[in-house]
């Protein structure tokens, strides 16, 4: 992936998310305090995750335990369907965190090394906050609940997270034209 993708890719993202979070709507607000226990959004992102993460268990190389990769991916597949039965609570929210660290390799990956190119920080900086929260919400996953709560308890504080969301999501579209 190039840079100017990995830069462009987070930029997009937090645009529709702020400008989602921005427009006040009640549907998105409705929609946000319900992920955390959406069956539906369980399927979605657990179930991406976790095939995203046996794809990668099974292409391990021979360093990483590759000749165990059967198996670990026999292992792991058991546990992420054992998962939806047994743990269903705010998995959706644990799927999330999978996606996030999963998606912040390639991410990285792209800015690695780019010392040519310092506004490649402001992408990098979004990816670390990602990994915080989403290490973070994997081990307490009830918190974005609460989160979604505190945030839509007053309408101006979704609208204000929305603008800099957007805000910032600009800045990286912004940035990824200028490598």
């Amino acid at each position: 992936m190039s840079l100017t993708v990995a830069t462009l890719l987070p930029g997009l993202f937090l645009l529709v998310l702020g400008a989602a979070l921005a427009s006040g709507h009640s549907t998105v607000s409705a929609a946000l305090k319900s992920l955390p226990r959406s069956s539906s959004a369980t399927v979605v992102f657990f179930g991406s995750g976790a095939l995203w993460f046996l794809f990668q268990v099974w292409h391990l190389s021979p360093a990483d335990f590759g000749e165990y990769r059967t198996l670990l991916t026999i292992g792991f597949a058991a546990i992420a369907l054992l998962a939806f039965k047994y743990v269903p609570d705010f998995l959706a929210v644990r799927g999330l965190a999978v996606l996030m660290l999963l998606g912040a390799m390639p991410l990285l990956d792209a800015a690695y090394m780019e010392y040519d190119h310092p506004q490649r920080l402001f992408m990098v900086s979004a990816v670390y906050v990602g990994i915080a929260l989403a290490i973070y919400l994997g081990a307490s996953p009830f918190r974005l609940r609460d989160f979604f709560e505190w945030l839509f308890q007053r309408p101006m504080r979704g609208r204000i997270l929305g603008g800099v969301l957007a805000g910032y999501g600009v800045l990286l579209a912004v940035v990824a034209f200028t490598y």
